[in-house]
């Protein structure tokens, strides 16, 4: 299988290099997204930053060039509103969606409207130099870099039109303190369509527990059926 990954705020592919090494060992192929304006090297044009649709349609270049079946493609934390968008416009090209502790929108939802008052409050305090770029949180990896916040901020758009059903499954990390995702973990348990993976490490899964998430990824099966 490839696994086609997209990282949440503030991180690039980099995150994912633990797990990719495992997911190759057992012969599956990773391509790990750096998403546009969060590049450890590039220049960054301060004063455009990039939006959800920028990143919606960097990745989706991305499985539109990738002539690999099957392909997974997933996303942590804030890359769960990216996937969602690529899914929308690129169903037949993938066989299954995977949702690591990630936000899963409907129509017009932003990451703004899904995540927790304290995430919020953190997005506005780190943007206040500009109010374009959200300052990197303590704790995160030295190569973390600001992110724009208008991909926070803006709307998704939904068109609805799969044309076929994706296998969909959700890795929690757990009830971590200040998580947005605990009551849609719950829902998503009750829900026939997911599948429901817990590896309570807390939100960076990849970082913490690269191991566990690779067991899980490399045990989905190879198509949505």
């Amino acid at each position: 299988m490839k696994f086609v990954m997209v990282p949440g705020g503030w991180q690039g592919g980099w995150v994912f290099d633990s797990v990719a090494a495992e997911l190759h060992r057992d012969g599956h192929h990773v391509e790990a997204v750096t998403l546009s304006g969060l590049e450890l090297d590039s220049p960054v044009d301060v004063d455009r930053p990039p939006n959800l649709d920028t990143h919606i349609d960097q990745v989706a270049e991305v499985i539109d060039r990738s002539d690999e079946t099957p392909l997974a493609l997933c996303g942590h934390s804030y890359g769960g509103m990216v996937i969602a968008g690529v899914a929308d416009r690129l169903s037949d090209r993938l066989d299954q969606l995977v949702f690591i502790d990630a936000y899963v929108p409907d129509d017009g939802d932003s990451c703004w409207a899904l995540t927790s008052d304290s995430f919020r409050e953190l997005f506005i305090a780190g943007a206040r130099a500009d109010g374009r770029w959200v300052a990197v949180p303590d704790g995160l990896d030295p190569r973390a870099r600001p992110h724009p916040m208008a991909s926070f901020i803006q709307s998704i758009r939904l068109e609805g039109n799969s044309s076929r059903t994706l296998g969909r499954t959700f890795i929690s990390g757990g009830a971590w303190e200040g998580s947005p995702f605990v009551h849609l973990t719950e829902r998503l348990r009750n829900d026939s369509g997911w599948r429901v993976h817990e590896i309570p490490v807390g939100h960076n899964i990849a970082r913490r527990d690269p191991h566990s998430l690779a067991a899980v990824l490399g045990a989905l099966p190879p198509d949505s059926a």
